[in-house]
């Protein structure tokens, strides 16, 4: 009997999601990066394994219309030290947003949510993001918001349209 039940190429392959922040049933910031997290991790996925990269790709557009409640916008800030002596310098989630755009915020969400350790780099780099809804990896999509699109070949479409001529 093999030793490797469910290990397979098969189970290890990675599937890409969609996450748009434009739709009106996005959540909040933090809500959005801890299911992020769990989806780059692969934890949504029986083989699970702390110490392998199982995870998958996300693709998250619409980053310039992140949902973020109370006064954060304002109050929250990140913190950049250059290692000079009294060179810390901090920016609000605002002014972060006007000069980084939406996604640098939400990596960093992500990134505080992932476990520290060797594989968290190689994770946030599955996280792909963008301010519009355009995006060159539509064709590597299965998961739009959770749900699963349908694949349907290019041949069976061909055969259709020589039987309706």
């Amino acid at each position: 009997m093999s030793q490797t039940i469910g290990r397979t190429r098969l189970a290890y392959s990675r599937v890409w999601h969609h996450v748009s922040l434009a739709s009106p049933t996005t959540p909040s910031l933090g809500r959005l990066a801890s299911r992020i997290a769990i989806l780059l991790q692969g934890k949504h996925k029986p083989i699970w394994d702390p110490s392998t990269d199982c995870g998958d790709y996300v693709v998250a557009t619409g980053c310039h219309e992140m949902l973020v409640t109370g006064k954060k916008k304002e109050q929250k800030l990140y913190y950049k030290q250059t290692t000079r002596p009294g060179a810390l310098k901090s920016l609000n989630m605002e002014s972060m947003m006007r000069k980084w755009g939406g996604g640098e915020v939400l990596k960093r969400a992500v990134r505080g949510m992932l476990p520290k350790n060797r594989l968290r780099d190689k994770r946030l780099e599955r996280l792909k993001v963008f301010e519009g809804e355009a995006h060159p990896y539509k064709t590597n999509l299965i998961k739009f918001d959770g749900r699963t699109r349908r694949i349907e070949p290019e041949v069976k479409t061909e055969i259709l349209k020589q039987n309706s001529i």
